[in-house]
C-alpha cells in the first residue's frame, strides 16, 4: 500500500495543474458561483473543486495504511441507527472523528426536517423515480464520476454499488430520517468515509491516473455535482409533472438536502441558499461537463440491466423510452438507448395525467395507468429493498481500486 506522501505529491501536481491530460473530463471553466448564493452568505468565489475534506481524509488514510478496514467494517455492522452508540473496539482516531461529526450542524431546523419527512413521504413515489431511473442514468454521464465509479471498487460490482446509494437515498426520505430511530446520520457518516477512501485509493491506480486530472478525486464540486444531479434534477421533474409543491415545503425539502451535504463534508460556502441557487449552480456545475464516457456507456448498461429486473412486468422498450423522457434525448443517445415512438407518445401524454391521478388531483386514470403503476412499484422495490432480498444493504468502507482492472492497480 502506498504511504501518504505519494498522496500528497499528486495532491500537489493537482493543485499546480501538472497532472496528466484527461480523456473523460472537459476543459475546467473558471468558478464563477459566489457563495453569497449559499447558507454562508459570504460573497467569495472559492473553487469547490479545490476543496476535499481535511476532517475525514486523514481518518480514512489512517485506517486503510494501518489495515483497520474489515475490523471497522465488521464494528460498522451494528451502528445502523442515529440512536445507535459508536461500535465499541473503533481506532481511537476514528471514534474521536465520528464523536465531532455524528450530529446535526448546529444550523440544522428540526422543524423542518420533520416537515421534509412528511414531503418526501406524500411524494416517495415521484422521488424514487427521478432518484432511481432519472438520477442513477445520469450519473454516468457525469464523466468525472463515471470514471470514478469504473475504477474504484464499486465498479466491479454495479448491482452492490447501485444498492448502496440507494440506501442512501431510501433513508434521506425515511419517517424520522434525521431522528433517533432514522438512519440517515449514520448512513451519511459512512458515505462520508467512503469517499474519503476512495479519495486515497483511486490515485494508487495506475490505470486511473491515465484518464483523469482529477487527483484526488470527490472535491466538494464533485459532490455538489451529485447532489444537482439527484435533488435539483428531481425538483426540476417534480415541477414539469405538475407535483404540487408550496414554497414551505420546498424549503424543507432543500433543508433536509443541506443539512445532508453539511454531513458529507461539504462547506457552507458552497451549499446553496434556495432552490434558485442550486439551479444557478448546477447550470455552471453540472449541465455543461455532461458527456459520454466508455466507462461511464457501461455502468449505464449495467445500471439498466440491473433497474429492469425489478420491474419484469413492464416492457424493456418501455423502461427505455421512460429514462429516455427523464434525461433528454441528447443522454439517452450518448448511452445508446433505443427509442420507442409508440411508448415515447403514450409516456408524454399519459404520465402528467398519471402524476394528476395518483396524487389525488384527478379523477381520470389514464390508460397506462397499469403500466405506470407497475413502474412505481418496481422502483420503489429497489428503494425499499435496495434490489435484494434484504432491507438493510450495509455501506463499507472499500480497501482496495476495481480488482478487475489491472489488479486494481
Amino acid at each position: 500500500m502506498p504511504d501518504l506522501t505519494r498522496r500528497r505529491v499528486l495532491t500537489l501536481g493537482a493543485a499546480l495543474g501538472l497532472a496528466g491530460t484527461a480523456t473523460a473530463a472537459s476543459t475546467p471553466k473558471a468558478w464563477a458561483w459566489s457563495s453569497k448564493g449559499s447558507i454562508a452568505a459570504t460573497d467569495t468565489t472559492t473553487d469547490p473543486f479545490s476543496v476535499w475534506d481535511t476532517a475525514a481524509d486523514p481518518v480514512a488514510a489512517s485506517l486503510l495504511e494501518n489495515g483497520q478496514v474489515p475490523a471497522v467494517n465488521t464494528a460498522f455492522q451494528s451502528w445502523i441507527y442515529n440512536s445507535d452508540p459508536l461500535p465499541a473496539g473503533l481506532p481511537a482516531s476514528l471514534t474521536a472523528y465520528l464523536e465531532q461529526v455524528n450530529t446535526l450542524p448546529s444550523w440544522a431546523n428540526p422543524s423542518l426536517l420533520a416537515q421534509a419527512e412528511v414531503f418526501n413521504q406524500s411524494v416517495s413515489n415521484f422521488l424514487f423515480v427521478s432518484y432511481g431511473l432519472g438520477s442513477g442514468m445520469l450519473s454516468t454521464v457525469i464523466p468525472q464520476e463515471a470514471v470514478n465509479v469504473y475504477y474504484s471498487a464499486g465498479g466491479a460490482d454495479m448491482k452492490a454499488r447501485a444498492a448502496k446509494t440507494f440506501t442512501f437515498g431510501y433513508d434521506l426520505t425515511t419517517p424520522q430520517a434525521f431522528g433517533p430511530s432514522g438512519s440517515f446520520i449514520v448512513t451519511a457518516n459512512k458515505t462520508r468515509l467512503v469517499h474519503s477512501a476512495v479519495r486515497w485509493l483511486l490515485p494508487t491506480s495506475t490505470a486511473w491516473e491515465a484518464v483523469t486530472t482529477d487527483s484526488p478525486p470527490i472535491s466538494n464540486g464533485d459532490i455538489l455535482r451529485t447532489f444537482h444531479s439527484t435533488a435539483t434534477f428531481a425538483y426540476s421533474n417534480l415541477q414539469k409533472w405538475g407535483v404540487p409543491v408550496s414554497s414551505s415545503n420546498a424549503t424543507a425539502w432543500l433543508h433536509s438536502w443541506q443539512v445532508a451535504l453539511a454531513l458529507l463534508g461539504v462547506q457552507e460556502q458552497f451549499i446553496p441558499q434556495t432552490w434558485a441557487d442550486c439551479v444557478e449552480q448546477s447550470a455552471q456545475i453540472l449541465t455543461p461537463d455532461l458527456a459520454p464516457t466508455s466507462q461511464g456507456l457501461f455502468l449505464a448498461q449495467t445500471l439498466l440491466g440491473y433497474i429492469e429486473t425489478p420491474l419484469a412486468g413492464v416492457d424493456t422498450g418501455f423502461i427505455s423510452e421512460f429514462v429516455r423522457y427523464l434525461v433528454g434525448n441528447q443522454v439517452a443517445n450518448w448511452l445508446e438507448l433505443p427509442v420507442d415512438l409508440i411508448s415515447r407518445a403514450i409516456i408524454d401524454v399519459a404520465w402528467p395525467l398519471f402524476v394528476l391521478f395518483d396524487m389525488g388531483l384527478s379523477s381520470i386514470a389514464p390508460e397506462a395507468g397499469d403500466t405506470f403503476d407497475s413502474l412505481l412499484k418496481g422502483v420503489a422495490l429497489l428503494f425499499l429493498d435496495n434490489g435484494t432480498s434484504s432491507s438493510y444493504v450495509p455501506i463499507t468502507i472499500p480497501s482496495g481500486n476495481n480488482p478487475t482492472i489491472n489488479g486494481g492497480a
